[in-house]
């Protein structure tokens, strides 16, 4: 099989060992593919492995050959499923590879909220310890997971998992039960939810019901100190109504490492430097070598099992 690997560069930082995929076709890895080069790179592909390039209808009209596309990551929202189905190109993914990843980069942004450790790392860098009459230099406050009340959106590998490094903080679990959802005993009403959480964590897929799920309601429905983790897509929030609620006060603070777009144009809304209490990482939570080398072999796993006419790992 002929295979091309579109965007090979935002997976590999020259330290993964890329064996067990050389060997499931003739592959061309290419570092990053532009819309003009989409074209040429599947005219005569059989196999697609994609992780952030979009695979719309009309780049599947330009791939007559193609019969997999494989996407090097969870969530597929940059490829036309429903279309690929028509065409007959089966879609894969791979799932909960990056879930000690993600898991960890979650508290980590929510730890550092908690208890402001950029500002105080920053304070010590500025020379403000040294000039304290006390051992201690104690300008921010301090706050403690263990009594938190923590809101989990998605309730999958990611949400199962930060619910249990949550329960070992001491922290009081709630799944939300989402608009349009079948009800579950086992779940908090939406409402009630936002009404009630110390922290609200992200961990849903991207789809039309969930674009937008936090916006200008969401945020003013949650307490003006919660705090809110986003480490699943940037479009699940609406970031101009995320940057306001930071700038008057009106949520505790915000640790995201996704935007809507990505990389994000210098005038982003949650780029500006006057927003309070926010973190920024550049996509990254699921990014340890570990995560990154799991992906690779479950990519390799998903071609073979297709050349051997097994489904496996199939989302459409």
């Amino acid at each position: 099989m002929r295979g091309v690997f579109l965007d090979a560069e935002t997976v590999d930082r020259g330290d993964l060992d890329w064996t067990a995929l050389e060997g499931g076709a003739s592959w061309t890895f290419y570092p990053r593919t532009t819309p003009k080069d989409l074209g040429d790179r599947l005219a005569d592909a059989e196999v697609a492995i994609t992780n952030k390039v979009e695979l719309d209808a009309s780049a599947l009209d330009r791939a007559p050959a193609l019969g997999l596309i494989a996407v090097a990551a969870t969530g597929v929202n940059n490829v036309a499923v429903a279309a690929a189905r028509e065409r007959g190109i089966a879609v894969v993914n791979v799932p909960a590879y990056a879930t000690p990843s993600v898991t960890q980069h979650a508290f980590g942004l929510l730890l550092a909220l908690a208890t402001h450790i950029p500002d105080y790392d920053a304070a010590v860098r500025a020379g403000q310890w040294s000039a304290s009459p006390h051992f201690c230099f104690l300008a921010h406050p301090v706050r403690e997971l263990a009594g938190m009340t923590l809101g989990i959106v998605g309730y999958g590998d990611l949400g199962s998992q930060v619910a249990r490094i949550a329960e070992a903080f001491g922290m009081d679990v709630r799944i939300a039960q989402l608009p349009g959802r079948p009800q579950r005993p086992d779940r908090t009403p939406w409402p009630q939810l936002l009404a009630e959480v110390d922290v609200l964590s992200l961990h849903c897929p991207l789809t039309q019901s969930t674009r937008g799920l936090i916006g200008e309601a969401e945020l003013a429905s949650m307490r003006s100190d919660s705090l809110l983790i986003n480490t699943a897509r940037g479009a699940l929030v609406d970031e101009h109504a995320l940057a306001e609620a930071l700038r008057h006060g009106e949520l505790g603070g915000a640790g995201v490492d996704v935007l809507s777009q990505e990389p994000p144009p210098a005038d982003h809304p949650l780029l500006a430097d006057d927003i309070p209490n926010l973190i920024r990482t550049p996509h990254v939570a699921w990014a340890s070598q570990p995560a990154r080398q799991r992906l690779v072999d479950e990519l390799a796993a998903n071609v073979e099992a297709f050349r051997a006419g097994q489904r496996r790992n199939r989302v459409d």
